[in-house]
Formats: structure tokens, sequence, C-alpha cells
């Protein structure tokens, strides 16, 4: 049966994505309704994507049915949308920050740390291909102990996510040092769109050094380097016997003979092959690390990334396992917001274990 999902805040630029996966996969994901409060986007959304509309949470949850709802509003509201979704009994799936600060944070905990609320939050950037992929050679134990993660992928929490993945930690206290280097750079693509001009623009680069002691974390981000086009991303994941270094994969076996290996996309629908086109999967020599469960639908990563989100979500309301919960999120904004510190600030940052740990 396909997984129904309504949206509270669904005007907003991360709501598309939601209505373009299910626009490409009717048979996996159905959209209940939208929660929009401006009378005018609401109409323009009902005329572009053929969706039902209300003006309140409490409107929606009246007249339809669904396995749960999509919170994307802005993260100054997301904490009071959580605490009165909670009391509803309404799973949801929350976009990221779930609270826009610390005391927000804390205030979450306070209030949801002992409740039975079902809330996952939709961090997607581990569940990219490219990521799964690393994470399943990971798990493989080919690479031995992993003792360093360079992340240079997307800004402060989602960077912070990728990091304690990779390193296999959790709420471990870390010291945190950081710096800022401001420079400038011709300005590329933004959610608006394409650049229409050649102009430079101040550029912000914050690098930070997260030591949980037997284990590093290296953050390296530029403001909108992710949709730079004259900027590149960056992963290294070093173990006891190898490293993965963006898509290139090095390992000493046990014998002493080295092995050199890529990531590998491979995609149908290139060349000769007439299958649609699709990404089939990331290989590393003869084994597949990950082979694309919504083809052939023609999402790009990050949408793929998402509809794995919704995925786990129905899987969870129906009993299965957590798969990003609320306190994730809020250790990887903690940790985000203590590395803002400590660029600001130029000094060593302990961020010790937090309540919800």
């Amino acid at each position: 049966m396909a997984i129904t999902f309504s949206i509270i805040g669904g005007a907003g630029f991360r709501a598309q994505y939601y209505l373009r996966i299910a626009e490409a996969m009717p048979d996996r994901f159905q959209i209940g309704g939208l929660v929009v409060r401006d009378e005018t986007k609401a109409l323009a959304m009902e005329r572009q994507w053929g969706v039902r509309t209300y003006r309140s949470v409490e409107a929606l949850l009246q007249q339809e049915q669904q396995d749960f709802v999509v919170l994307s509003v802005s993260g100054s509201e997301m904490l009071p949308y959580l605490l009165k979704l909670a009391e509803t009994g309404i799973p949801v799936l929350s976009e990221t920050p779930p609270a826009a600060d610390l005391a927000g944070l804390e205030l979450l905990y306070a209030r949801l740390g002992q409740s039975w609320a079902k809330i996952q939050v939709a961090e997607q950037y581990h569940l990219h291909p490219i990521q799964q992929a690393r994470l399943q050679l990971i798990e493989t134990g080919r690479l031995g102990r992993i003792t360093e993660a360079t992340v240079s992928i997307s800004h402060l929490y989602h960077g912070v996510s990728l990091i304690r993945r990779l390193l296999g930690v959790a709420f471990e206290e870390v010291r945190i040092r950081a710096m800022r280097f401001e420079s400038s750079w011709v300005q590329g693509p933004t959610r608006s769109g394409p650049p229409t001009e050649d102009r430079l623009v101040p550029s912000s680069r914050e690098l930070a050094w997260l030591d949980f002691g037997d284990r590093l974390g290296i953050y390296d981000f530029t403001r909108d380097q992710h949709r730079s086009w004259i900027r590149s991303n960056h992963c290294c994941v070093r173990g006891e016997r190898g490293e993965i270094f963006d898509s290139r994969v090095l390992i000493q076996q046990e014998d002493t003979t080295p092995l050199q290996l890529e990531l590998k996309r491979v995609n149908k629908g290139e060349l000769e092959n007439q299958e649609g086109y699709f990404l089939q999967g990331i290989l590393c020599g003869e084994q597949w690390l990950y082979t694309n469960p919504f083809a052939p639908a023609r999402l790009y990563d990050d949408e793929l990334a998402i509809a794995t989100c919704l995925l786990r979500m129905g899987e969870y309301v129906q009993g299965g396992p957590e798969f990003y919960g609320l306190w994730e999120a809020a250790q990887d904004h903690y940790l985000g917001m203590m590395i803002e510190r400590a660029a600001s600030t130029g000094e060593t940052v302990v961020a010790a274990r937090p309540s919800w740990a």
C-alpha cells in the first residue's frame, strides 16, 4: 500500500521535494493535504499540484487520513509545532533543525524527552546514495576501525551528522577548535536559481576540528559551497586498514596486498541502454554497496535521500525502528552551534554531554 502523508508548511521550498517525489511514484507515496496559511499561495499550490490545502493544522487533521505528517516550517516555528503535534498523537517527520537554539532544544527535551510521541527527523545527507555506499563499506570492516573523517559537503548540523555517522560516535563529549576565513568568489546558483550576472560576493569558510579523544572529525564548509559551480564537495574517511577519498578506495589486506578500488556510479539509460534514465546503484569492485530502491523513478540524489526518509518513516509508524530520532537531530544542531561559537571566539569549546544524551 502507498504511504500517505500530509505536509504542514506546504508552500515552502522544501515541500517541493516531497511533492515531486509523490508525483514521480504515486504507487508508493500519496499526498493527503497541505497546510498553507496564505490563501493566494494555497490556491497556486492547488492549481500546480492538484492537492487539497487547509489553513490550519486542526482543519487538516479533521479532514484527512494520513500515516504521518511532514513538518516543513522554519526553524523558529519548529518548536511550537512539534509540541502541539505531540499532543495530538499524530506521527511527525520533522525537517531540520528541531528547534532554533540551545534553549529550544533543552525545552524540547524537558517536554518530550519522556513522552511516547512518534517523531523522526528528515536529515537526509547520510541517506544520499554515495554516503550510503561509504557507510556500507565501513560496515564491511575492510577499512578496519575508523579513526578520522573529513567532511566538506554541507553546513553545520548536516555536516556534523555525517561526521558522527562516519566515525560511529553518538553523544560523547567533544573538544572543538575552529576558525573562519573570509574571501571573495563569483556568485553561483542560489535557491532562487542560477546567477544572472557575473559578480564577486563575500565568501566565508569555516574549518573545525572535532576531537572525540580516539576519533577526529574535520568540518570544512564554505557558505553556499553545495550550490557553487566552482567549489567541490569532499569526503575522506580513514581507518586502520584503508581510506575512502571521495570515490577512491585504498585498502591494505592482511596479506599486505594493496588494493585500489573505486566507488562507481552505474546509471541506466546511457549510450545504447534503453531501460530508462535512472541511478541503478554504486559498485565497489564486484560488490554493490548501494542499489537504488526507487528505480526507475527519475529522481536526483537529494530526492532519493528524502524518499528514503519517507520510506523509513512509513516503516517506523508501523512499528519499525527509528532511523534518525529527535535527539540525534538535537545533538547535531548542538554541535553545529558549538562550531560557530568556536569559530567566532577562537577558543577551544568543550561540548559536554547534553541532557538528551
